[in-house]
């Protein structure tokens, strides 16, 4: 029995070393695979006009839902066409939030194109870490786990500013005049007689909010 912990023991000890002797060579290779992908998802967004107004809108009704309610663990992604709303919610929700949101943006409220959450405030963290991570790599000459903590501890103290700097300024814009809110369209989720006894039957969970540019007529 004692010999088997002592296994145990020794088997866990090694598997750790393993990894930590791994670590930087696979933050090497993550940080080449940020450094190729995320400026080129950067600059798609960025030269899109669509994606862009639309992604502020996303924002803005996951923020004005959350004044309400508190986080409620939604989350989102820009389409030319509209924008994708993950998570349980009432879809009734989730079309008044868009219409609030939409009209306090055109009203000036640009704080709304922003949320902490985004993809684009963890893309950011992603790629500080590439660079200072790459950066020490060259200036030392080696890998070691201290490149890999100090790219990491960088990357989390100034990952959420630069996320914000890229939103406001590339990712997102509050240019959305014109633009209406056509509907919002979801599946509604099959009926299971269990779900009555844990408070009634199950929410949707994706929604895609179509939005559209107003039409003016001329006579």
């Amino acid at each position: 029995m004692i010999s088997l912990l002592l296994f145990l023991m020794f088997a866990g000890m090694l598997f750790v070393l393993l990894n930590l002797m791994l670590l930087p060579l696979h933050f090497t290779v993550q940080s080449l695979v940020s450094l190729m992908t995320i400026p080129a998802e950067l600059y798609r967004i960025a030269t899109n006009p669509r994606l862009r107004r639309n992604h502020a809108l996303e924002h803005a009704t996951i923020n004005v839902i959350e004044e309400h309610y508190g986080p409620v663990g939604l989350a989102g992604l820009a389409r030319e066409d509209g924008f994708l709303i993950r998570g349980p919610a009432d879809p009734a929700l989730i079309e008044e939030a868009a219409r609030v949101g939409l009209a306090r943006l055109a009203a000036g409220e640009s704080r709304l194109a922003i949320h902490q959450r985004c993809g684009t405030s963890v893309a950011a963290a992603h790629l500080l870490s590439a660079v200072v991570f790459l950066f020490l790599l060259l200036l030392g000459g080696w890998l070691s786990l201290f490149t890999v903590i100090m790219a990491v501890l960088v990357a989390g103290m100034v990952g959420p500013v630069a996320g914000v700097v890229m939103q406001r300024y590339l990712t997102t814009s509050t240019d959305v005049g014109g633009l209406t809110i056509l509907g919002v369209e979801y599946e509604r989720p099959v009926f299971n007689p269990l779900e009555l006894l844990f408070g009634g039957p199950v929410r949707p969970t994706l929604f895609f909010v179509r939005v559209g540019e107003q039409t003016f007529w001329r006579r």
